[in-house]
């Protein structure tokens, strides 16, 4: 059984438009309709009457190095498996509304799926693969943005604060309230540690009283609507405590209930915006009672029975971002969707390619649209940068999930800025890739139906969600600019144009050039004019992103090449290395004016670059469906999407049945 069943004539379609397909994958990674594990030998062949080629056991291989290794069916196993539900089809003709109200009926089909709110909630590698899963359905941009808003930032602040042994959080858990967080404010985003809403400690009956003190503190986007049912909010906003500023901190407060806003609570829905469909709002307070216990506590702040604040850190700001620490979960939240859009959008457009028929050299012959180098040639960029992306952020998340509940400070400060720079990198990639992929399906992919057309707007979503890229790109280019260490080896021989098919010798030339735009930045800030911070820093910057971005590209190569290191059948540990090859020609391209001043390549090797790059993608076009069955997409998911041609669905079965659409056409 395949996906794809090409339409013409085989013996007509040049080797470079060959693409063999395997269906859905069975939970031990191989095709649902092939044999066992057991029947594949080592060497990635059949034992004697197997019946499968062997490009299957390298899928399922793929697979496997791509979905967590062993872990794969804990992680994301359920959530493959809700996403084939038909519930998560798309459903044509539905209005603004009626899909901001379809993201808590999916929030609720979620939170019966993981069965332990909690659990999900703290454990980030499910967490992050439920929005890698979800991001791909109709409607998932809307479903991760409030899913991430309930599980992570608003109950997972609750867990880091005291959790069920400090209040009961039965409602939330079972989702009879859905929590939403709110930091940002009108006047205040990326510099959310200057917010204004205040919450003073009131000494007649200890509580505290919430306030918005001007329409500038109003708190900005929060789904704080009455759609989606009774709703309470952690609610960042500042300590008065007898006229003293403490800093910034959290409190649950409950905005709605089954009749309505609660008092002081004040409500506007803003403008409907592309993307992920969800309720936005401003949102205000009117001098609103809260319970003593409403103040998130832990170890970065205690209020004792005298009202003194009690905290193991020193200053305000600290304070405030340990309280808002779920925002770098976030992160890998959104990277999660971000790399989970990619490749469903790769896989669509692939297929698409794979089945789309043209002109080809010959009178009367057909031939896949795959079939032509400027096309594939996009795709296959794509589909390595598509692999780093996962590799990338798979690495990262394992950092943070070893390093937020430790000790050490400083690694969980070096985890949560590899987080920053991940989610930064991964999801700019994820934009220019589905805008690529859309692009390549033509007229076909501006259809919501053919699921492509929303994934860039909710792809917009992520890159400002959790901390705007440039701005955390900034934080770390500062950060790194004297705290990292790149590699600074003495220029080697350049030696033979050959080396440029070594990806190692590439990942080394990568690090020279990060190397070369860190000394850049440090050079131009110590020019900078003294007495002037922000022109001093201003003169540095570009060459610190650009040090950042090369950082990124990096650690996204050794990812890689670490994967393909782990694979167990020597053929798919050569068509990664091959892929990763792809990925690093690209970014080495970049750089060749500085490697070739310093000596770490000759003209000759900058001569032959572009074609060493053809060469690759020569090699690997056959291969583009292996790449894509990798995805492990169900076939549920495709079959429902006319652009792939699995499932007998057809674009036109969404035409409206009182139009008199019969001219006389076959069906």
């Amino acid at each position: 059984m395949t996906l794809l069943t090409p339409l013409a004539n085989p013996s007509s379609v040049p080797e470079s438009g060959r693409y063999g397909g395997y269906g859905a994958l069975r939970a031990d990674g191989c095709p649902a309709d092939g044999p066992s594990p057991a029947v594949y030998d080592a060497a990635d062949g059949l034992t004697a009457g197997g019946g499968v080629g062997p490009a299957a056991g390298t899928v399922a291989e793929l697979t496997r190095l791509l979905f967590d290794g062993e872990d794969r069916e804990r992680s994301h196993g359920m959530w493959r498996d809700l996403i084939s539900k038909d519930t998560f089809r798309h459903r044509p003709g539905l209005t603004a509304e009626e899909r901001i109200a379809l993201s808590y009926e999916l929030l609720r089909l979620v939170n019966d799926t993981a069965g332990d709110a909690e659990l999900l909630a703290d454990d980030p590698r499910l967490l992050a693969a439920l929005h890698e899963w979800a991001a791909i359905v109709d409607g998932g941009g809307g479903l991760c943005t409030v899913a991430s808003i309930h599980y992570n930032l608003f109950l997972g602040s609750l867990l880091d604060h005291g959790g069920a042994a400090a209040r009961n959080l039965s409602d939330f858990t079972g989702l009879r309230r859905t929590g939403t967080f709110l930091c940002t404010e009108l006047d205040h985003g990326n510099d959310a540690s200057a917010l204004e809403t205040t919450a003073e400690l009131d000494p007649v009956t200890g509580g505290f009283v919430l306030h918005t003190p001007h329409e500038g503190a109003q708190k900005f986007m929060p789904n704080t609507s009455l759609t989606g049912g009774p709703k309470t909010a952690v609610v960042a906003a500042r300590l008065i405590v007898e006229g003293r500023d403490e800093g910034v901190f959290l409190f649950l407060t409950p905005l709605s209930d089954e009749h309505g806003l609660l008092p002081g609570v004040r409500v506007r829905r803003l403008p409907l915006r592309t993307g992920a469909p969800v309720d936005h709002c401003l949102t205000a307070f009117d001098r609103v009672p809260l319970p003593r216990d409403a103040l998130l506590e832990a170890e970065h702040g205690r209020l004792d029975a005298d009202g003194r604040l009690h905290s193991s850190l020193g200053n305000r700001r600290k304070r405030f971002l340990r309280s808002i620490g779920r925002v770098t979960m976030g992160k890998l939240c959104m990277s999660g969707a971000a790399v989970g859009a990619t490749r469903a959008a790769l896989a669509l457009a692939v297929r698409h390619g794979d089945l789309r028929q043209v002109s080809g050299p010959r009178a009367g012959e057909r031939i896949p649209v795959n079939a032509h180098r400027p096309h594939h040639g996009r795709l296959l960029k794509g589909l390595a940068t598509g692999y780093a992306m996962t590799f990338l952020h798979r690495s990262a998340l394992a950092r943070w999930a070893a390093e937020h509940t430790g000790p050490d400070t400083g690694r969980r400060a070096e985890a949560e800025r590899i987080v920053a720079i991940a989610k930064g990198w991964i999801t700019w990639q994820a934009r220019d890739i589905a805008v690529e992929c859309r692009e390549r399906c033509g007229a076909q992919g501006l259809f919501a139906a053919n699921g492509l057309s929303e994934f860039p707007h909710y792809i917009e979503g992520t890159i400002t969600a959790e901390g705007d890229n440039l701005v955390i790109w900034v934080k770390a280019a500062a950060e790194m600019l004297f705290e990292h260490q790149p590699d600074r080896r003495a220029p080697e021989p350049p030696g033979d144009v050959e080396r440029l098919a070594d990806p190692r010798h590439l990942l080394g030339l990568l690090a020279r050039a990060e190397a070369v735009w860190q000394d850049r930045a440090r050079t131009a800030l110590r020019r900078g004019p003294s007495g002037d911070p922000v022109e001093r820093w201003n003169g540095a910057s570009s060459a610190a992103l650009e040090m950042v971005a090369v950082h990124a590209r990096l650690r996204a190569a050794e990812a890689f090449l670490e994967a393909a290191a782990a694979a167990r059948r020597p053929e798919a540990r050569a068509l990664l290395e091959r892929l990763c090859l792809l990925f690093l020609l690209e970014q080495v391209g970049g750089h060749t004016g500085d490697l070739l001043a310093d000596g770490h390549l000759s003209a000759d090797q900058v001569r032959a670059l572009p074609g060493f790059l053809d060469d690759v993608l020569r090699d690997l076009a056959p291969r583009m469906t292996d790449l894509v069955e990798a995805f492990d997409l169900p076939a549920a998911y495709l079959d429902a999407i006319p652009l792939t041609g699995s499932g007998g669905t057809r674009l036109t079965d969404q035409l409206p049945t009182e139009e008199p659409a019969d001219c006389g056409f076959p069906r």
